[in-house]
């Protein structure tokens, strides 16, 4: 099975990276702040096409320093063939209060639970090796009916669609065989969806720039720069307000 994008997908959808962020650029107020993600995913192998995955990110704020979020994703994926796999589970995270204009507008932290779906596609070019992350989330956002409460009373659903375009080439040889370092870059889009999005239909754009080493087929590591560009779901003085992340991603990935 080839799989193949037309030339104009590409051009459509790179053209949205650019012009997502910049929306409304005279109008917006920008939070910036210096964060780190460090991430840790393992894959186990059931039999024949099944498998299982689980992931944990510790998100921070300063870098290091102070809380950002945690999220733990979790699910089940069927590989149809070697280009074409899918992918369904379940995801809760903990938001904290960081930033000058925190996400929750009482400046509380916050638990979402999500339900989530994959499709991924992969293909190469010579020995650049190209994939596409299609996802869509089912998303319950802990809120607080007023400030005097400890713990959050509401849970407003909504829905989020996520593309990731990534590409990666080796830096010795010309496949990702053992032993071998690797650059990797990705740009991911998320959109929220339905009745109770408010500002933020777009809601964030990544980008990465990573240096990897893939010791076996079982363990890599990579890292590099990270940035993330966030709308709140609300507007602050009748401005939209966009946060500016920028910092570094550290992932370990297991295979088994």
């Amino acid at each position: 099975m080839k799989i193949q994008f037309p030339r104009n997908f590409i051009i459509i959808i790179l053209l949205i990276f650019i012009w997502a962020p910049n929306y409304a650029q005279n109008t917006r107020i920008t939070d910036p702040n210096s964060i780190g993600w460090y991430a840790f995913s393992a894959n186990i192998k059931l039999k024949k096409s099944w498998s299982l995955h689980s992931e944990f990110q510790w998100r921070r704020d300063k870098l290091i320093s102070e809380p950002m979020q945690n999220l733990f994703r979790t699910g089940i994926g069927y590989t149809i063939n070697p280009k074409l796999s899918v992918r369904a589970g379940y995801a809760i995270a903990e938001t904290y209060n960081y930033g000058d204009i925190p996400l929750n507008n009482l400046g509380k932290q916050f638990t979402e639970h999500r339900s989530w779906q994959m499709v991924n596609l992969n293909d190469k070019i010579k020995s650049f090796e190209i994939s596409h992350r299609f996802m869509l989330e089912q998303r319950w956002i802990g809120r607080y009916s007023n400030a005097q409460i400890q713990k959050e009373d509401q849970f407003i659903f909504s829905n989020r669609f996520r593309y990731m375009f990534r590409v990666q080439m080796p830096l010795k040889g010309n496949t990702m065989a053992d032993n071998t370092p690797y650059l990797a870059v990705y740009d991911e889009l998320l959109i929220g969806f339905g009745k109770n999005v408010n500002e933020n239909v777009f809601d964030q754009n990544r980008f990465a720039v990573l240096l990897g080493y893939r010791f076996n087929s079982k363990t890599r590591i990579e890292g590099g720069y990270l940035n993330q560009i966030a709308q709140l779901s609300r507007e602050v003085e009748g401005r939209n307000v966009y946060q500016n992340n920028k910092g570094i991603l550290i992932s370990t990935i297991l295979n088994f």
